[in-house]
């Protein structure tokens, strides 16, 4: 075997083929949830200008607990992992209620909050933010959302 006229950054055996072959294959989608509103018909405006910043958080609220009155200064989406949500709109009135297994756009800017029923409600919510702003902002005089 000749001597190579360079130095390997790396052990040769890196090269090699892995000892077993995995397969590959083409994994399966089911959109969620894809929307250029909320739940209740508020269009989505805009994104922001700045650099994006995702946060993903899991909610637990306890059964027979509605959240205190607040809104979202970005786009997010939730999907109920166990229970059931009742969002409700607070100057239209208007509620909606999602159950496991489904997934929801929530309104920005817009004062809502959500309820659970009479089992422990856990939601996984992505928003679609920037850094530094916040996820949820309170409605005046009322508590944080988490």
């Amino acid at each position: 075997m000749r001597a190579l006229p360079f130095a390997l950054p790396f052990a040769m055996t890196s090269l090699a083929a892995p000892a077993h072959a995995q397969t590959v294959a083409t994994g399966h989608r089911d959109i969620l949830l894809q929307a250029d509103h909320s739940w209740n018909g508020t269009a989505y405006t805009h994104y922001p200008t700045t650099r994006p910043q995702l946060t993903m958080i899991r909610l637990i609220i306890p059964p027979h607990t509605a959240l205190p009155w607040h809104e979202h200064p970005v786009p997010n989406a939730g999907y109920v992992l166990e229970g059931q949500l009742t969002i409700t709109d607070r100057e239209t009135g208007k509620s909606r209620i999602f159950h496991t297994g489904e997934s929801f756009a929530e309104s920005v800017n817009d004062v809502h909050r959500g309820a659970s029923g009479d089992t422990r409600t856990v939601l996984l919510i992505t928003y679609s933010g920037t850094p530094g702003t916040p996820t949820s902002i309170p409605a005046k005089g009322e508590k944080p959302e988490y």
